[in-house]
């Protein structure tokens, strides 16, 4: 039996540097600007046909002169910050230790640095102005999820939810609309929040709409 060597820590204990992070990267971002997160697989290698496609998605973003955030680590977050990176655009890396992801990625313009997921995944959501979802596993689909919970409650302002890969999505897709909404767990129009397709020429539309609608950078920081 493997010896889980977590130790568990006290929320009173995690909440200040929670809030230290939170602050680090309002601050960041107060002249960074709004981006879009592009969310997606650790465990993608270099040279798969999904690296390629987050390197090309990471790229256009860029060359709309908005900034790529992304997780910081290697697969298909590398990517899209090397497209990002290699194209001369703001590359943000918020980067979290993981056993699987030990090291920072080295496209990035900008680095941020999480102890918790809780204010790492914040901080994501409190400076994008759209999602755009690659390939990945749980922690893809939990990002993937919240986004689509805080617009769907409007705890944040409308944006596009776009997963890039109609056969790698479709099965949960079709998920969606066959069980919860046959099961009332969620509306029909619910699913009308999220966009699957193959086109990066949509991709970057629904982002330039996204800009069009919500041009401002971020709010100072209150004192």
């Amino acid at each position: 039996m493997t010896d889980n060597k977590t130790k568990r820590v006290s929320a009173e204990q995690q909440i200040p540097t929670i809030i230290a992070e939170m602050r680090a990267a309002a601050a960041a971002f107060q002249k960074i600007g709004l981006g879009v997160s592009v969310f997606g697989s650790a465990r993608i290698p270099r040279g798969h046909p999904f690296y390629e496609l987050g390197q090309e998605l990471g790229a256009r973003i860029a060359q709309l002169g908005v900034p790529v955030i992304a997780g910081g680590g290697p697969g298909l977050m590398e990517a899209a910050n090397r497209g990002a990176f290699d194209a001369g655009g703001r590359s943000i890396g918020l980067n979290i230790r993981l056993p699987r992801e030990n090291s920072d990625n080295a496209y990035q313009t900008d680095s941020l640095h999480f102890e918790y997921f809780n204010s790492r995944k914040a901080s994501f959501f409190m400076h994008s102005l759209a999602y755009v979802v690659l390939p990945g596993g749980f922690g893809t689909l939990d990002e993937l999820f919240e986004a689509v919970t805080l617009v769907q409650t409007m705890k944040q302002p409308p944006a596009p939810i776009i997963l890039v890969g109609t056969e790698f999505w479709s099965g949960l897709i079709d998920w969606v609309r066959d069980q919860l909404v046959p099961n009332g767990t969620v509306s029909p129009f619910d699913v009308d929040l999220i966009t699957v397709t193959d086109d990066l020429d949509e991709v970057i539309r629904q982002i330039q709409d996204a800009v069009q609608i919500e041009p401002s950078r971020e709010p100072a920081l209150p004192e």
